[in-house]
Protein backbone atom coordinates (compact mmCIF):
# COMPACT_ATOMS: atom_id res chain seq x y z
CA UNK A 1 0.00 0.00 0.00
CA UNK A 2 1.19 3.33 -0.52
CA UNK A 3 3.07 4.71 2.28
CA UNK A 4 1.39 8.30 3.46
CA UNK A 5 0.27 9.56 7.15
CA UNK A 6 -3.03 9.06 8.72
CA UNK A 7 -3.52 13.11 8.50
CA UNK A 8 -1.68 13.26 5.24
CA UNK A 9 -4.66 10.81 3.84
CA UNK A 10 -7.35 13.09 5.72
CA UNK A 11 -6.59 16.05 3.98
CA UNK A 12 -6.32 14.46 0.39
CA UNK A 13 -9.83 12.64 0.84
CA UNK A 14 -11.35 16.07 1.59
CA UNK A 15 -9.35 18.08 -0.99
CA UNK A 16 -10.81 15.00 -3.24
CA UNK A 17 -14.02 16.00 -2.08
CA UNK A 18 -13.58 19.80 -2.60
CA UNK A 19 -12.07 19.11 -5.98
CA UNK A 20 -15.12 17.08 -7.04
CA UNK A 21 -17.79 19.45 -5.63
CA UNK A 22 -16.20 22.84 -6.64
CA UNK A 23 -13.27 21.98 -9.17
CA UNK A 24 -9.05 23.33 -8.88
CA UNK A 25 -10.76 27.32 -7.67
CA UNK A 26 -12.75 26.11 -5.28
CA UNK A 27 -9.67 24.00 -3.35
CA UNK A 28 -8.28 26.61 -1.58
CA UNK A 29 -6.77 26.20 1.73
CA UNK A 30 -8.97 28.12 3.68
CA UNK A 31 -11.94 25.49 2.30
CA UNK A 32 -9.69 22.46 2.59
CA UNK A 33 -9.39 23.80 6.46
CA UNK A 34 -12.98 24.28 7.14
CA UNK A 35 -13.69 20.98 5.39
CA UNK A 36 -11.67 18.87 8.23
CA UNK A 37 -11.30 21.33 11.03
CA UNK A 38 -7.82 22.37 10.99
CA UNK A 39 -6.27 25.57 10.46
CA UNK A 40 -4.56 26.67 8.13
CA UNK A 41 -1.32 26.79 9.13
CA UNK A 42 -2.00 22.95 10.28
CA UNK A 43 -2.27 22.88 6.69
CA UNK A 44 1.12 23.74 6.14
CA UNK A 45 2.76 21.37 8.43
CA UNK A 46 1.57 18.69 6.27
CA UNK A 47 2.01 20.11 2.24
CA UNK A 48 3.82 23.33 0.85
CA UNK A 49 1.10 24.74 -1.10
CA UNK A 50 -2.19 23.44 -2.70
CA UNK A 51 -0.86 22.30 -5.29
CA UNK A 52 1.31 19.84 -3.44
CA UNK A 53 -1.92 18.20 -1.81
CA UNK A 54 -3.13 17.73 -5.40
CA UNK A 55 0.00 15.81 -6.64
CA UNK A 56 0.34 13.78 -3.34
CA UNK A 57 -3.20 12.66 -3.79
CA UNK A 58 -2.77 12.04 -7.33
CA UNK A 59 0.68 9.68 -6.65
CA UNK A 60 -1.42 8.34 -3.96
CA UNK A 61 -3.51 7.15 -6.25
CA UNK A 62 -1.32 5.85 -8.74
CA UNK A 63 0.42 4.23 -6.30
CA UNK A 64 -2.71 2.55 -4.86
CA UNK A 65 -3.51 1.17 -8.40
CA UNK A 66 -0.21 -0.13 -8.63
CA UNK A 67 -0.50 -2.29 -5.71
CA UNK A 68 -4.09 -3.33 -6.51
CA UNK A 69 -3.76 -4.10 -10.15
CA UNK A 70 -0.23 -6.15 -9.07
CA UNK A 71 -2.34 -7.76 -6.85
CA UNK A 72 -4.94 -8.59 -9.96
CA UNK A 73 -2.09 -10.07 -11.97
CA UNK A 74 -0.84 -12.03 -9.20
CA UNK A 75 -3.96 -14.40 -9.31
CA UNK A 76 -3.88 -17.26 -11.20
CA UNK A 77 -6.17 -17.52 -14.11
CA UNK A 78 -6.79 -16.98 -17.83
CA UNK A 79 -6.15 -13.30 -19.05
CA UNK A 80 -9.74 -12.66 -19.25
CA UNK A 81 -10.59 -13.40 -15.30
CA UNK A 82 -7.50 -11.27 -15.04
CA UNK A 83 -8.84 -8.26 -16.80
CA UNK A 84 -12.33 -8.51 -15.34
CA UNK A 85 -11.06 -9.23 -11.48
CA UNK A 86 -8.56 -5.41 -12.62
CA UNK A 87 -11.66 -3.92 -14.28
CA UNK A 88 -13.88 -4.65 -11.21
CA UNK A 89 -11.31 -3.53 -9.28
CA UNK A 90 -11.45 -0.01 -10.11
CA UNK A 91 -14.96 0.06 -10.49
CA UNK A 92 -15.18 -1.18 -6.60
CA UNK A 93 -12.05 1.82 -5.93
CA UNK A 94 -14.58 4.36 -7.32
CA UNK A 95 -17.60 2.91 -5.72
CA UNK A 96 -15.95 3.03 -2.65
CA UNK A 97 -14.28 6.62 -3.20
CA UNK A 98 -16.20 8.53 -5.64
CA UNK A 99 -14.32 11.91 -4.73
CA UNK A 100 -11.05 10.40 -6.22
CA UNK A 101 -12.71 10.61 -10.08
CA UNK A 102 -11.41 13.81 -10.19
CA UNK A 103 -8.17 12.05 -11.16
CA UNK A 104 -9.90 10.35 -14.16
CA UNK A 105 -11.95 13.21 -15.14
CA UNK A 106 -8.96 15.67 -14.68
CA UNK A 107 -11.83 18.88 -14.06
CA UNK A 108 -9.74 21.83 -13.99
CA UNK A 109 -6.35 20.07 -12.87
CA UNK A 110 -4.88 19.60 -16.60
CA UNK A 111 -2.44 22.04 -17.57
CA UNK A 112 -2.58 23.80 -13.59
CA UNK A 113 1.21 23.09 -13.44
CA UNK A 114 3.73 20.54 -14.87
CA UNK A 115 3.31 18.76 -11.75
CA UNK A 116 0.50 18.15 -11.95
CA UNK A 117 -0.14 16.84 -15.36
CA UNK A 118 3.00 14.55 -14.85
CA UNK A 119 1.31 13.05 -11.62
CA UNK A 120 -2.03 12.73 -13.92
CA UNK A 121 0.01 10.85 -16.92
CA UNK A 122 1.45 9.08 -14.08
CA UNK A 123 -2.19 7.17 -13.38
CA UNK A 124 -3.01 6.80 -17.04
CA UNK A 125 0.56 5.00 -17.23
CA UNK A 126 0.01 2.26 -14.37
CA UNK A 127 -3.44 1.67 -15.96
CA UNK A 128 -1.93 1.35 -19.51
CA UNK A 129 0.63 -0.27 -18.40
CA UNK A 130 -1.26 -3.64 -16.34
CA UNK A 131 -3.77 -3.53 -19.35
CA UNK A 132 -0.80 -3.90 -21.81
CA UNK A 133 0.33 -6.83 -20.12
CA UNK A 134 -3.08 -8.58 -19.50
CA UNK A 135 -3.94 -7.92 -23.37
CA UNK A 136 -0.68 -8.99 -24.53
CA UNK A 137 -0.71 -12.17 -22.59
CA UNK A 138 -4.20 -12.82 -24.04
CA UNK A 139 -3.21 -12.58 -27.65
CA UNK A 140 0.09 -14.80 -26.72
CA UNK A 141 -2.21 -17.35 -25.51
CA UNK A 142 -4.73 -17.25 -28.45
CA UNK A 143 -7.63 -16.21 -25.78
CA UNK A 144 -7.45 -12.77 -27.63
CA UNK A 145 -7.87 -11.37 -31.33
CA UNK A 146 -4.55 -10.57 -32.86
CA UNK A 147 -6.82 -8.39 -35.13
CA UNK A 148 -6.32 -5.44 -33.60
CA UNK A 149 -3.07 -4.28 -31.75
CA UNK A 150 -2.44 -4.05 -28.14
CA UNK A 151 -2.11 -0.08 -27.43
CA UNK A 152 -5.91 -0.44 -29.48
CA UNK A 153 -7.59 -2.73 -27.35
CA UNK A 154 -6.25 -0.76 -24.23
CA UNK A 155 -7.80 2.29 -25.77
CA UNK A 156 -11.12 1.21 -26.13
CA UNK A 157 -11.15 -1.06 -22.54
CA UNK A 158 -9.60 2.58 -20.98
CA UNK A 159 -12.04 4.95 -22.98
CA UNK A 160 -15.28 2.39 -22.15
CA UNK A 161 -13.96 2.76 -18.30
CA UNK A 162 -14.17 6.48 -18.13
CA UNK A 163 -16.91 7.03 -20.26
CA UNK A 164 -18.96 4.77 -18.24
CA UNK A 165 -17.26 6.63 -14.43
CA UNK A 166 -18.66 9.86 -16.65
CA UNK A 167 -21.88 8.47 -16.68
CA UNK A 168 -22.03 7.30 -13.32
CA UNK A 169 -20.77 11.04 -12.22
CA UNK A 170 -22.87 12.99 -14.14
CA UNK A 171 -25.82 10.48 -12.91
CA UNK A 172 -25.09 11.80 -9.34
CA UNK A 173 -24.17 8.09 -8.86
CA UNK A 174 -27.45 6.59 -9.29
CA UNK A 175 -26.63 3.91 -10.53
CA UNK A 176 -24.45 0.38 -9.75
CA UNK A 177 -21.27 1.64 -11.25
CA UNK A 178 -19.70 -2.39 -10.46
CA UNK A 179 -23.03 -3.95 -11.87
CA UNK A 180 -23.36 -1.83 -15.21
CA UNK A 181 -19.37 -1.61 -15.39
CA UNK A 182 -18.97 -5.01 -15.57
CA UNK A 183 -21.52 -5.79 -17.96
CA UNK A 184 -20.53 -3.15 -20.17
CA UNK A 185 -16.66 -5.04 -19.84
CA UNK A 186 -18.18 -8.01 -20.74
CA UNK A 187 -19.47 -7.02 -23.78
CA UNK A 188 -16.33 -5.63 -24.67
CA UNK A 189 -14.21 -8.42 -23.52
CA UNK A 190 -16.12 -10.86 -25.90
CA UNK A 191 -15.53 -8.44 -28.98
CA UNK A 192 -11.69 -9.19 -28.75
CA UNK A 193 -12.26 -12.94 -27.82
CA UNK A 194 -10.99 -15.20 -30.11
Amino acid sequence: MPAIKAKQLEIITAAGEILSESGFSGLTTKNLAARIGFSESALYRHFKNKETIVITMLTYLSEDMEYRFEACLMAEGPPEQQLKKLINNQFDFFKKNPHFLIAIFSDGLLEETPGINKAINDIMAVMKKYLIRIIKRGQDSGDFTSNLSVLEIVHMIMGSMRLHTLQWRMSGYAFDIKGKGNKLMGSLISLIKT
